[in-house]
């Protein structure tokens, strides 16, 4: 075996190799300190809510867009068609992102493929179809609270799912808190009279579910996808699966103007930007130090709700209800950051 004495390599080579270790070291420092700014508690703060504060300004902002379009209450096909148009741009933009933004091209097999087709179908594709009925069918504060029981029912199946996420005493607590909560906003101001319709409260409780279950599937396609590449081909399908249902049913969406558009253009924003956000402090901080953010939501999509649409939100079983709900989040998601801590 003839050995390589150091000396053989060329001096162009080993500048050569000299500029790789630095551009690595460059990289890497880049890397931590980029890591260092969004790990900082303040700054995951400020972007954590902002993403809270843009899914929270759905609810608002869909039912504003049934007006600006025309959509009347009863027209469930065109709601669909205006659906399918929010997430097919949204998923369009994701995906634009991904590829020039940064540079990257998808490699997927036909099998991941058909996987994130499917993700697109039900994730986005059947949620939304009972989401927006179910928005249309209930004020934006209650559909906001209502739509807070996703964080409980993945907990529920995490427990039956995963052997290292099981239901504590703690969990089982903030999850029955926060179910007291959803029920009792939908008594009403007197609390003695109860009102639930289907196609409202429950239709958002069934979009909660359909969430709930397919993030199980979501999580087994990002141990080899990338997480913008599931979400904007799941966006993307989804979209067109219900533009293609709506306009099927006879929907149509056809009132553009200025204020719809922004409208629509708005939603699809929402959607993408807080996703890419929301992710990047996942990618440099423990899921539970972002998630505990999560009962946010329904506080800024009843706030939203009463300001832009006039509802009201300061009756005593709203606010209840609100604090009820957030708690419970609260306890579900700081449970999990606790003991993420202790593990590491």
């Amino acid at each position: 075996m003839i050995e390589r004495d150091s000396t053989s390599i060329s001096p162009k080579a080993t500048e050569h190799m000299q500029s790789e270790s630095t551009a690595r070291e460059n990289k890497n420092q880049g890397e931590q300190e980029h890591r260092s700014k969004l790990s900082d508690p303040f700054i995951v703060m400020l972007i954590a809510g902002l993403c809270c504060l843009l899914w929270g300004s759905a609810y608002p902002s869909i039912k504003l867009g049934y007006v600006a379009f025309h959509i009347l209450p009863e027209d469930i096909a065109s709601k669909y068609v205006f659906a399918g148009y929010r997430f097919s741009l949204a998923g369009i933009l994701l995906l634009l992102l991904y590829r020039v933004g940064f540079r990257r091209k998808p490699k997927l097999s036909g099998r991941e493929w058909a996987g994130l087709s499917m993700l697109g179908v039900l994730q986005t594709g059947l949620q939304y179809m009972f989401f927006y009925v179910g928005v249309a069918n209930t004020t934006g504060v209650k559909g906001s609270i209502m739509n807070a029981t996703t964080t409980f029912f993945s907990v529920v199946l995490a427990h039956f799912i995963y052997k290292n996420d099981k239901l504590s005493r703690n969990k089982i607590i903030g999850c029955v808190i926060g179910f007291i909560g959803v029920i009792i906003v939908n008594f009403h101001a007197d609390l003695l009279t109860f009102s639930f319709s289907f196609t409202g409260e429950g239709f958002i409780i069934m979009a909660a579910l359909v969430f709930s279950v397919t993030a199980i599937y979501a999580k087994r396609l990002t141990g080899t996808i990338d997480v913008m590449m599931i979400t904007g081909v799941s966006l993307l399908v989804g979209g067109l699966v219900l533009t293609l249902l709506g306009l099927s049913l006879g929907g149509q969406v056809t009132h553009f103007t200025w204020e719809s558009t922004l409208n629509l253009v708005y939603l699809a924003l929402l959607s993408s930007v807080a996703f890419c956000l929301w992710n990047l402090l996942l990618k440099y901080n423990k899921v539970g130090k972002v998630s505990v953010y999560n009962f946010l939501i329904p506080i800024f999509g009843a706030l939203l709700s009463a300001l832009f649409l006039g509802e009201t939100i300061w009756e005593l079983k709203n606010l209840v209800a609100l604090i009820l709900v957030s708690v419970g989040i609260y306890l579900v998601n700081r449970v999990h950051a606790l003991r993420m801590t202790k593990s590491r």
